[in-house]
């Protein structure tokens, strides 16, 4: 099956209707998924038909906005409800990554604001926002891509862990933006990508958008990182977030944490790529950020194949925290910020 991952539509609105690419099937089948009201966009965050933090964010939007143009003719009390229970069952999708809470949140001020409109302007109002929302994480994931290709000299090997492309955002993506860019800046350069056990997401997902665009991409199983390091055959780790706290603590998908660690013994540089939505300044560090705990279906086997015994007890915390001083720079739409901290984190949003 071969689609150009560039021209990939991750998430897109067709005729009143949220459409999704099934990840759950690549990369042996590519379909989309219709979402027609929040609870079924939320099953489809819930479900992993889409992941990634900004494309959680982005997906979130849309959902308000079908709730919203399916409650349209009803009265406004009737209609501010129905938005008050989409932004709950869409919170309670999944509790990691903080884009899906600033998506709502901006999605809330909007209803708001137009508090005085009738429901059929008010709908109008909010799709008109998610689709903003949408746009706007493409150019931001291009901007991303532009300061942290200047980071990747030419015949680089770089490494990334789950998927951090255009899959896992509305477009070009954040840590493969930035591998992307590299290349569209004429720079050779070649991708490790850890399989990301156990949902696989860098097999079935990065190893695909790589092969699409005929990047050089090598798969290799999660605990090959260390010895590709040590025998000199990676020169920088690029990740993406799901929620940075206000001192740069990083939440990334299960196993960042071994990377950064094992990135520092090798001396080698450790890049989160991220929007500034990411950034959750109410959390202090990163002690505080929700872990979300997957069903242990995921461990035992997949699709259908099992390969643990019955019984046996099962630990699935999706994400882990790679602390601040681990982290050799974030990669932001503004620039790089270097080794980063709550007073560099703070100086991004002028505070």
């Amino acid at each position: 099956m071969q689609v150009e991952s560039r021209n990939v539509e991750t998430l897109r609105w067709r005729e009143g209707r949220l459409e999704l690419i099934d990840q759950r099937r690549l990369p042996l089948e590519f379909e989309y998924v219709v979402c027609e009201n929040a609870a079924q966009t939320a099953a489809a965050i819930r479900d992993m038909v889409v992941r990634g933090a900004p494309a959680i964010g982005c997906t979130a939007a849309y959902g308000v906005a079908l709730e919203a143009q399916g409650h349209a003719d009803a009265a406004r009390a009737q209609f501010d409800a129905a938005l008050e229970a989409s932004y709950a069952v869409l919170a309670a999708s999944r509790p990691t990554a903080v884009n899906l809470f600033w998506a709502i949140e901006r999605m809330r001020d909007c209803q708001a604001q137009t508090r005085q409109d009738s429901p059929q302007s008010a709908a109008a109002a909010l799709l008109a926002l998610a689709q903003e929302i949408q746009r706007d994480d493409i150019e931001i994931c291009h901007a991303i891509g532009r300061h942290g290709a200047t980071l990747i000299t030419d015949g680089a090997s770089v490494m990334t862990h789950c998927n951090a492309g255009a899959l896992a955002t509305a477009g070009h993506g954040t840590a493969l933006g930035v591998i992307r860019s590299a290349r569209d800046a004429g720079k050779r350069i070649s991708v490790i990508a850890n399989e990301t056990r156990p949902y696989l997401q860098g097999a079935r997902l990065t190893a695909w958008e790589m092969v699409q665009e005929n990047i050089p991409v090598t798969l290799v199983t999660d605990n090959m990182a260390g010895h590709l390091m040590q025998r000199g055959r990676v020169d920088l780790i690029v990740v993406g977030a799901d929620r940075i706290a206000a001192n740069g603590d990083t939440a990334n998908k299960i196993g960042t944490y071994t990377l950064a660690v094992l990135a520092g013994r090798h001396h080698l540089p450790f890049y989160i790529a991220a929007p500034l939505s990411t950034i959750d300044l109410a959390i202090a560090d990163g002690s505080a950020i929700p872990i979300e705990e997957r069903d242990p279906a995921e461990v035992t086997g997949f699709r259908g194949l099992r390969w643990a015994p019955a019984g046996v007890n099962v630990a699935n915390p999706a994400f882990d925290v790679t602390p601040a001083e681990l982290i050799t720079g974030l990669i932001t739409e503004q620039g790089v910020i270097e080794r980063p901290d709550a007073a560099k984190i703070r100086a991004l949003f002028g505070r």
